[in-house]
């Protein structure tokens, strides 16, 4: 029994500490309920919104990422202003020739010419030798019925005449407005046809008048024109003044 009995008081013991703490726990009041026993007090209002905070340091930039594929193309903008002229850039290199373009025309051609021959055989000395075979005179500067070429474009001329000598001697004379400026003599040789000839580049002005006659007396015109044989006087113009 009394081994029973000792047995059975320290059971107990051992129980007693154990039972007090539990109910010791059981009386704690529950934070969550609005009165958690007699003695909690009413719940407190919500604080105030505290102060925003610095701002924190920039951080460090990230690499560089990787190109994006293009984008689709945008509708097409207005017509901006014109700028403004930039530098003259450097000078380049001479091209290549271009082709050759087409004559053009002047605004004014100076044409002045004639080229006659003889008809009459032995014509008069001391007077001009009328030429009236025609060539060429389209200008009409060469007078046929006085056998005067009257200068209309002041310049510079050329003149020459080629005549045949037949049956007696030649001399003849180019004359500029009633002077001699040039002589020619041939001696005819009997059964024989002879040339005389020659040539001038006189300065005319306008109305000056140039002719080819022949001088002395009546032996010494030989001057001869037919069907096979001609005598010519011809000019004209080689450029006008300038002034």
């Amino acid at each position: 029994m009394r081994g029973s009995a000792g047995f059975l008081l320290c059971s107990l013991l051992l129980v007693a500490p154990h039972c007090t703490e539990v109910a010791a726990q059981d009386v704690q009041p529950d934070p969550k309920t609005p009165c958690a026993n007699w003695m909690g007090g009413a719940p407190g209002y919500p604080g105030h919104n505290g102060l925003p905070g610095r701002d924190g340091k920039d951080g460090k930039d990230g690499l560089k990422g990787e190109k994006g594929e293009q984008g689709v193309e945008g509708p097409r903008g207005d017509q901006g202003e014109i700028g403004t002229p930039g530098r003259e850039g450097p000078r380049g290199f001479p091209g290549y020739p271009g082709q050759k373009g087409e004559k053009g025309e002047g605004a004014f051609v100076y044409r002045s010419a004639f080229s006659v021959g003889l008809k009459e055989r032995a014509p008069h000395p001391n007077v001009p030798i009328r030429f009236s075979k025609i060539f060429y005179n389209e200008q009409s500067h060469y007078d046929a019925s006085t056998g005067k070429f009257l200068c209309s474009i002041p310049g510079t001329y050329y003149f020459a005449y080629h005549l045949t000598v037949y049956l007696t001697d030649v001399k003849v004379s180019l004359y500029k407005k009633d002077k001699a400026v040039i002589f020619t003599y041939d001696q005819f040789q009997k059964n024989n046809v002879d040339q005389a000839s020659g040539s001038v580049l006189l300065h005319l002005s306008s109305g000056d008048e140039v002719w080819l006659q022949v001088y002395g007396e009546g032996d010494n015109n030989g001057v001869y024109a037919d069907n096979i044989n001609d005598s010519t006087f011809m000019g004209f113009l080689l450029y006008p003044d300038t002034d």
